[in-house]
């Protein structure tokens, strides 16, 4: 009885060692669907030729991208989802832009690594693989623990991304003190500055100081005033931290209204959002240091480096993110046995990337990312 047993468990041992031969032999495919043609077709070009080197990287002769083109089209990327779908594909790394998602719910037996950073109003099959902004709120929490920032003022535009913000401040329970929302128009937002920085009223208060001093019997009034006079205001500003949840132009016109407020980056944390290292930054001298939490600065050169070579020419910055992706779903695939399916992102998970950690859990992609500080014409991390 015992040799028989013995013998049924050796069977049942070498059945389930055959399957996961099996399973590992299978072609491991993944759909791929981008803008090759049309208006944004450089980027999804540029995505494709990342995916290729992350294929390179990988070297598994098993794995397989099937590329299928969006053009930016709602109708046309649920169109060639659908092919990818009738060719056995069940993941599929894309679409790039959110307004091309809205017809992919009916393929519900398909998971999307869509590389938007929007998570609101998302069909329940797309995952948003993006620098979402919750991620960043969670990685400038970090930074306001490790300073002692207490009182911060958010400062939300009145732009497309508006709810993004207010929702990333509602799951990360950040710390404000205040959250305003302003306008991006360059002719109302030194006004609108002036208001949210106390500055009317702290440019009177100089001027009362001032003529108090004059009608005072005090012995060192000149002095004093000669010393309130090299001053723009006087008066408590009321927060220590000021984070800015906008890019480009707009964010150093800004800048720019603080520092006319009296409001400088020496007395108060200049915070924003991922700035993807933009260079521009370092020119605006005044206005640092400005701190901001973005992907691993270092793996991002060095993967740049490595598609220049390559390619001749320098990649999109979704690019980065999308030689990730490859990396992590054959990472999950390989954790559940080489079985593709819903399941390998439901479960908790954690994959350290080029961008930096990916972490998966419910089907859903969240990022723990770096944090850095502009000053001296560096971009310096913090941690």
């Amino acid at each position: 009885m015992k040799t028989i047993t013995k013998i049924i468990i050796f069977i049942f041992l070498l059945l389930i060692t055959n399957f996961q031969k099996i399973y590992a032999e299978e072609k491991i495919r993944i759909g791929l669907l981008v803008p090759l043609s049309g208006e944004h077709s450089e980027i999804g070009n540029s995505i494709l030729k990342s995916v290729r080197l992350a294929i390179n990287k990988i070297d598994n002769q098993l794995l397989e991208i099937i590329p299928k083109d969006s053009q930016a089209n709602p109708e046309i990327t649920l169109q060639n989802a659908k092919k990818l779908k009738d060719e056995g594909i069940k993941i599929i790394i894309g679409p790039v832009f959110n307004k091309n998602l809205i017809y992919l719910e009916e393929l519900n037996e398909i998971i999307f690594l869509s590389l938007t950073n929007k998570v609101i109003n998302n069909p329940k099959n797309i995952i948003s693989a993006g620098i979402n902004a919750t991620s960043q709120i969670n990685t400038i929490i970090k930074f306001k623990k490790l300073n002692d920032l207490n009182k911060t003022l958010f400062l939300i535009p009145k732009k497309n991304y508006k709810d993004e913000i207010e929702e990333a401040i509602k799951k990360s329970n950040i710390k404000i003190k205040k959250v305003y929302y302003y306008d991006s128009d360059p002719t109302k937002l030194t006004k609108q500055i002036e208001k949210v920085t106390r500055y009317p009223q702290r440019k009177q208060n100089l001027e009362d100081e001032i003529k108090r001093l004059e009608n005072s019997d005090d012995e060192y009034k000149d002095l004093k005033i000669k010393k309130l006079e090299k001053k723009d205001t006087i008066g408590k500003i009321g927060f220590d931290s000021i984070v800015i949840a906008d890019f480009d132009e707009t964010l150093k016109s800004i800048t720019t209204s603080l520092l006319y407020t009296d409001v400088s980056p020496k007395k108060v944390h200049f915070i924003t959002l991922n700035q993807w290292f933009d260079e521009s930054l370092l020119k605006e001298k005044s206005s640092q240091p400005i701190y901001f939490p973005s992907i691993n600065k270092k793996n991002y050169e060095e993967f740049k480096t490595l598609y220049s070579k390559n390619f001749n020419e320098y990649p999109n910055q979704l690019s980065f993110l999308s030689y990730d992706l490859v990396g992590l779903v054959y990472y999950l695939i390989a954790q559940n046995n080489f079985i593709i399916d819903q399941n390998i992102f439901v479960k908790k998970n954690k994959f350290k990337g080029k961008v930096g950690i990916f972490e998966i859990n419910d089907k859903k992609i969240s990022h723990v990312l770096n944090f850095y500080m502009v000053e001296d014409n560096n971009f310096k991390k913090i941690f």
